[in-house]
């Protein structure tokens, strides 16, 4: 089961005879399950808890392969492509407009500086007046910007794909995750807007070098794709004698 809403079913299902693994902090004692799955920054300990960086997604190389064949026409945009992956505000993070100018004014100056291309994915979060500053700025640049169904299909695994760098809003630990998933610099925007548990985890990922805070040099750095999914899998198939 996955999330508070389904630790009651689960921990019946248990009573019953189940083997049972729950994901995600239930807010009640482990012990309820044979085994749950959390990520770090919740800071759930237990004998029976299996703990991840992040969060849990499907991208890794067959993913990323599938996106890139996909979306093949991305690849005609110019390099260097930036993807940016723009969130809003939430309970952990505050995403102003002070903050998006001073975003894409790094953003706008590589453009201007070094050529390239920005490839823009907003998320439910995102205030309309952000996607509207957003396509104003980007205007004459190469650039794409999907903001919902009215801009087609939805390009974002595309754009994990065929990035060369990723800048990511700091208030969504699932876009982090799977931008960190892929083998490419991720830049994260406002990383001193965010706290709480996203906040925990930034610091992890710079911690590790997986992740740095935008600035205006957005320059690369080496890194190594952090996928957990698969990892989480095999000991929570160890543990089960599976």
């Amino acid at each position: 089961g996955c999330g508070r809403q389904s630790a009651l079913a689960t921990r019946l299902l248990r009573a019953r005879g189940a083997r049972v693994v729950q994901l995600l902090d239930p807010r009640l004692d482990p012990r309820h399950w044979d085994l749950v799955v959390a990520p770090e920054h919740d800071r759930l300990d237990g004998p029976n808890v299996v703990r991840l960086l992040g969060s849990l997604h499907p991208v890794d190389s067959a993913w990323l392969a599938e996106a890139a064949g996909h979306y093949a026409a991305l690849a005609t945009l110019p390099r260097p492509r930036t993807a940016l992956l723009l969130g809003g505000n939430s309970g952990h993070a505050r995403l102003d407009t002070a903050f998006l100018h001073a975003t894409l004014d790094v953003l706008v100056r590589h453009l201007e500086d070094e050529g390239g291309s920005v490839l823009a994915t907003t998320s439910r979060r995102t205030p309309p007046e952000f996607t509207g500053e957003l396509r104003k700025r980007l205007a004459g640049h190469e650039s794409l910007v999907w903001s919902g169904p009215a801009d087609g299909g939805n390009p974002y695994p595309g754009l994990l794909a065929h990035a060369d760098r990723i800048v990511c809003t700091g208030d969504s630990v699932n876009m982090l995750s799977e931008a960190c998933a892929t083998a490419v610099p991720v830049h994260i925007a406002g990383v001193d807007r965010v706290g709480g548990r996203p906040r925990r985890f930034i610091d992890s990922l710079l911690g590790m070098g997986r992740a740095r805070p935008l600035d205006g040099r957005m320059e690369s750095f080496p890194v190594t794709p952090l996928r957990e999914t698969a990892r989480v899998a095999a000991e929570v198939k160890r543990r089960l004698g599976a």
